[in-house]
């Protein structure tokens, strides 16, 4: 299992590169379903994740 650190980490990543790789998100500034979902995601992650 991963550690919360690297979950954050992973899941910025995915978000990161749908935004660049996506068509729709690329070309329209509103960002798709899936662009919604992995965001949403990163921010349970980053919720998740033990403050330093």
């Amino acid at each position: 299992m991963s550690s919360p650190e690297e979950a954050v980490r992973q899941a910025r990543a995915d978000y990161e590169q749908h935004m660049q790789t996506c068509r729709q998100c690329h070309v329209d500034t509103t960002p798709c379903a899936v662009a919604k979902h992995l965001l949403r995601l990163y921010n349970n992650a980053r919720r998740g994740a033990p403050r330093r």
